[in-house]
């Protein structure tokens, strides 16, 4: 039955629906409400073709910063030009957008599983695990995983690994850019720091302007280009490379994490 259809995860696509309708309506005001969402070249998403495209973007949270992308495209497939007004963009959401996660991290309780549900390609970290650094091989499963996703649809990930600003930009996702040849769509946001809690699901305050700057796809020659070129391109592109650091503050920047720890310490919720 229709109804009962899957993705290549094995996730029914009606229970994936229901849950990113829901989601989505819980979140919308977090964008479009007591903060807004500030939004540059979204019509660049409605030109993108079906699948094999992949998002890059910078990090500030574990699950608000996808979950603003989520409204982000479906607004503007569904006409909206960069604006988020009338939620009704995600009733009928497109199902084949999936995003690079820890998975760790989407293991951890009740309601990262669900957000997992709604599109997470979950893969083990080889630099960290539990908090600790680690070193270990890549799982082939994972990039399997990756390329399923991309040959389905759109990918969303975050080349750095983490929500720390500025840190290197892993190599992994320079290798599968040369590998499958994606449309690459860097994309640069900003205030989710200032606005949610590390995870992205506490309100740390409200009347703050958040940003996405959603940019016009790199150029990249697949054959020719090293790793370590294409690893020098993401930084630019989602303005992570170490010459931007001139102009973020360094206080403001230790002002955030003084912040988080904070939170941190009266977050009871995962456990």
């Amino acid at each position: 039955m229709t109804i009962f259809k899957r993705n290549p995860f094995g996730h029914v696509l009606f229970i994936k629906k229901v849950l990113i309708r829901v989601l989505g309506i819980i979140s919308h005001r977090r964008y479009h409400g007591f903060n807004k969402l500030h939004i540059e070249g979204s019509e660049i998403i409605r030109d993108l073709p079906p699948n094999k495209v992949l998002f890059i973007a910078n990090h500030q949270t574990y699950f608000a910063d996808v979950a603003a992308m989520l409204h982000v495209f479906n607004a503007s497939l569904k006409g909206r030009v960069d604006s988020l007004k009338n939620v009704g963009y995600i009733w009928h959401p497109k199902l084949n957008i999936y995003y690079v996660a820890a998975k760790e991290t989407m293991k951890a309780g009740l309601l990262p599983k669900i957000f997992a549900y709604t599109g997470s390609v979950s893969i083990d970290r080889t630099w960290r695990s539990a908090g600790q650094n680690v070193k270990r091989q890549v799982k082939m499963s994972d990039i399997s995983n990756i390329k399923k996703a991309l040959d389905d649809g759109w990918v969303i990930t975050f080349p750095q690994g983490t929500t720390k600003p500025f840190n290197p930009i892993r190599r992994g996702t320079a290798h599968i850019i040369k590998t499958h040849k994606p449309i690459v769509i860097p994309i640069v946001i900003d205030g989710f720091r200032r606005s949610f809690d590390k995870k992205g699901l506490l309100i740390k305050k409200k009347g703050v302007l958040q940003s996405m700057v959603i940019k016009e796809p790199l150029e990249i020659d697949y054959e020719n280009e090293s790793i370590d070129d294409i690893v020098t391109k993401i930084e630019y592109a989602i303005e992570q490379h170490p010459s931007f650091l001139k102009v973020i503050p360094v206080k403001e920047l230790e002002a955030y994490k003084k912040q988080e720890q904070e939170l941190n310490k009266k977050r009871n919720f995962w456990n």
